[in-house]
């Protein structure tokens, strides 16, 4: 029973945080460029902001 649950509950997981992802990137996306400029991030970040590829210490190195 564990393996066909979680064979249900893993894909159903990964849809859930692509689904977040993909509204943060429509939200980060309405801003205007001063507005992501305050928060920190370019508007060719957003997507790997989204996608936690942007660290703090990589965002410093890139300014």
């Amino acid at each position: 029973m564990s393996t066909m649950l979680s064979t249900i509950i893993r894909p159903a997981e990964e849809i859930a945080r692509f689904l977040v992802r993909r509204a943060a990137i429509a939200r980060l996306c309405e801003l205007d460029d001063d507005a992501l400029k305050d928060i920190g991030l370019a508007r060719s970040e957003i997507e790997a902001a989204a996608y936690g590829l942007m660290t703090a210490s990589k965002r410093a190195r890139l300014s």
